[in-house]
């Protein structure tokens, strides 16, 4: 004769003792905080290296616009010092061009006073300008500034005129 194996009885009804004990309490709200605490740094961690992508993405943007428009400038300038008319017209916006003909142009420059030596600013992408610090033949200084365009096929920067 084979004996059945041993099954233990269930449990007597309510206010009966469990036979392990309760799960541990202490502590729970400490770990908690912890959890809590390494969560809200991991976020913010996240977000400030985000603002920080975003500030360095704008001063390398701001940078590359300074250095267009300087250039553009410095071309335009150049071209009137050494009395390259034609190229300095060919650098102007369509704007500044369908205001006045190459020999309207050529006129007028040859008529002021021409720009020897100029100290850039910073390119102002409001108003699309550049503020310089100009001299003259003679010697005279003034402070002058630049009004850029967009080519709109190219991208690339224009001098509209030059005034104070």
């Amino acid at each position: 004769m084979t004996t059945a194996p041993h099954v233990p009885a269930p449990p007597p009804g309510p206010g009966v003792q469990p036979p392990f004990p309760a799960p541990p309490v202490e502590g729970k709200g400490k770990r908690l905080g912890w959890g809590l605490g390494i969560g809200a740094g991991v976020v913010l961690l996240i977000c400030g290296g985000g603002v920080a992508a975003l500030i360095g993405l704008g001063s390398s943007v701001q940078g590359a616009l300074d250095e267009q428009a300087h250039a553009a400038v410095d071309d335009y300038l150049d071209s009137l010092k050494a009395r390259m008319y034609d190229d300095a017209y060919s650098q102007l916006c369509g704007r500044a061009k369908r205001d006045e003909t190459a020999a309207e142009f050529r006129t007028r420059i040859e008529g002021e006073q021409r720009i020897t030596e100029w100290q850039l600013g910073t390119f102002d992408t409001i108003n699309m300008s550049v503020p310089f610090q100009a001299t003259y033949e003679d010697g005279q200084t003034a402070q002058l500034e630049a009004s850029l365009d967009q080519n709109a096929s190219t991208g690339a920067f224009e001098v509209c005129e030059v005034g104070e």
